[in-house]
């Protein structure tokens, strides 16, 4: 089995260097690293939880830092810290239960002691009396010898600490399982929720409609794409996602399933919203607020479809669901690429000559990877889980994490 340290070393730098595509890939990559982390973990006997919690915690440290534009990332370390206190407190309240029901057997035994007059006896006592009581047997009668020299005197004190350090070793070994197959669950979650998503596009995608999209999304694609399986005829229009273009590939691929596509500049995306009938988009990240973080220009579609009154529908898997708010310090929103992906060097070199005594040059390219679009603006997201309004994912979202995990 590999060290977990140099698999921590190797995803890290994959992150840094943004090797892996897409937040789905990611988001699995970081899970199935957790799992080795908490398979392989030494836990003691004491506190097994917070051990896996430090473990879990100390990980997912340096895999944010090392790509904190990837919200996926702290997203899916906070649903494993979220399994693993669920998992110790379902095993703490069955333990709860355990002692209750024993609790409630020695009242009752008191209680019948009471009711009849007697004294409440402790189980020691219970049990001798059960054996005096007893009639004596054949071979005490034929040896002369009491009933209680035969009986063999057993300290209970080594069995008690043996009984307890075999539960201790039960328990810390069940947490483990338990929460590896939360893991395991979580694992098929993302891999899966392309699918779920896309088996849900025939309730929202109606016959002779017209789709506007931006940019390039596995999930929106298998969306679409399930909408014609199930025979529905319509029409997708693709902004092309200028300067990185990623539209004219996603055009590609709904050209080679054979659905209906027109690509267009993304300056025309307010011409073009008035023979629109939904906007269809995918999310980076949804935020707590539902807010979404998407491909730069998504707010300028979304204010285009509000104007025109087109249902502006984003589709995001519940890894990508974000329990913090955007003005949280520790959300990175956005993320500057290079500027020679807007401009060619050898054109404007002249204009990117520093300017005389101001020490910075006299063009300036920005260049922003995504655009933020507030709740408002969202008519519905469509998760792994079904359809849910904006003022619901805040619900949504706290149902996947605890609050002592918000800030890693």
């Amino acid at each position: 089995m590999p060290d977990v340290q140099s698999m921590v070393v190797e995803f890290v730098n994959k992150l840094r260097k943004r090797k892996i595509e897409g937040s789905q890939a990611t988001a699995k990559y970081t899970v199935e690293l957790l799992r080795s982390v908490i398979s392989q973990h030494r836990v003691p006997h004491a506190n097994q939880a917070a051990a896996l919690i430090d473990a879990v915690k100390a990980v997912g440290e340096q895999l944010v830092a090392a790509n904190p534009v990837e919200l996926a990332v702290g997203n899916v370390v906070r649903r494993v810290l979220h399994i693993i206190r669920e998992e110790d407190l379902s095993l703490t309240t069955a333990a709860m239960a355990g002692l209750d029901l024993l609790d409630a057997s020695d009242d009752d035994d008191e209680d019948n002691c009471k009711g009849i007059g007697y004294p409440a006896m402790s189980a020691a006592v219970v049990a001798a009396a059960r054996s005096t009581l007893r009639p004596p047997s054949l071979q005490t009668l034929l040896e002369g010898t009491p009933e209680s020299a035969t009986v063999p005197y057993t300290s209970s004190s080594g069995a008690d600490s043996e009984s307890k350090t075999a539960d201790k070793s039960s328990i810390t070994r069940k947490l483990k399982h338990d929460v590896i197959e939360g893991v395991n669950q979580l694992i098929h979650e993302i891999a899966g929720c392309h699918e779920q998503i896309a088996e849900q596009a025939i309730e929202h995608i109606h016959q002779n409609e017209v789709i506007l999209t931006l940019g390039s999304s596995r999930t929106v694609l298998e969306f679409l794409c399930a909408a014609k399986e199930k025979k529905r005829s319509f029409r997708v229009f693709v902004a092309e996602g200028a300067p990185r273009y990623q539209g004219h590939l996603l055009a590609k691929e709904l050209v080679a399933r054979g659905l209906q596509t027109t690509v267009i500049t993304d300056s025309a995306v307010f011409a073009m919203i008035s023979r629109v009938n939904m906007v269809i988009i995918g999310a980076h990240a949804v935020m707590a607020n539902g807010g979404v973080i998407g491909p730069v220009g998504v707010n300028m579609a979304a204010l285009a479809a509000q104007k025109h009154a087109v249902p502006f529908v984003v589709l995001a898997g519940s890894h990508k669901l974000c329990p913090l708010y955007p003005h949280n310090p520790e959300v990175l929103l956005n993320e500057l690429r290079s500027p020679s992906e807007l401009l060619d060097f050898g054109e404007f070199s002249d204009c990117l000559d520093f300017g005389a005594g101001s020490g910075s040059p006299l063009l300036q390219v920005v260049n922003p990877t995504f655009d933020y679009v507030p709740p408002n603006l969202v008519s519905l997201f469509i998760t792994d889980t079904g359809g849910h309004n904006p003022s619901y994912m805040y619900r949504l979202i706290a149902d996947y994490y605890s609050a002592d995990d918000l800030v890693m």
